[in-house]
């Protein structure tokens, strides 16, 4: 039995290799979203914090606050 064929969607998908931040920022850009970008800065820095927090730069970290 033979797949059905690509339709022109799935062909156009994989042509275009974006990566998330990309495919996020044009949907913020086109659906006119701006009010998600300061939640998601928000939020990386937030992971950045966990993150750095449990390193060695964890005294300087907590210096700021």
């Amino acid at each position: 039995m033979n797949p059905r064929p690509p339709t022109e969607f799935e062909q156009h998908a994989a042509q275009v290799q974006r990566g998330f931040f990309r495919e996020l920022w044009d949907f913020m850009r086109h659906n006119k979203k701006w009010w998600l970008a300061p939640i998601i800065i928000v939020l990386l820095l937030a992971g950045a914090l966990v993150i750095l927090g449990g390193s060695g730069l964890a005294p300087f970290i907590y210096t700021v606050f």
